[in-house]
């Protein structure tokens, strides 16, 4: 079971490392690609994959930091999906909602490493 966990962990972090690179790849000219949006779908998934099976093993998580954990991923997910539909268009993504994406997710890499 161990191997399936550190499976999910690199999918985690290599999502995390899309969401984030895509937005420093960006920042002259912010927006949100398809890369952020695949970033943070997989961030979302993997995350609710990883408490499942934490929860499974010793059950000793910090449900109120898996909650912020999880409101912050859902932001990033919903812009991420906003910004790469209007890329997608054609039309202008917002500097706000490019670094929404961005800025969401690096808080909660921060959440997720500092807060214990």
């Amino acid at each position: 079971m161990d191997i399936v966990t550190y499976l999910f962990v690199a999918v985690h972090l290599l999502s995390m490392a899309a969401i984030v690179g895509g937005w420093f790849a960006s920042f002259k000219a912010p927006s949100v690609s398809k890369v952020q949006l695949i970033g943070s779908i997989g961030s979302l998934v993997t995350g609710l994959l990883l408490v499942g099976l934490a929860e499974m093993g010793d059950g000793s998580l910090n449900h109120i930091k898996i909650g912020v954990k999880l409101v912050l991923a859902l932001a990033v997910m919903v812009a991420a999906i906003i910004g790469a539909r209007k890329a997608g268009k054609g039309e202008e993504v917002s500097t706000g909602l490019a670094h929404a994406v961005g800025g969401t997710a690096l808080i909660n890499v921060l959440v997720a490493t500092l807060w214990h």
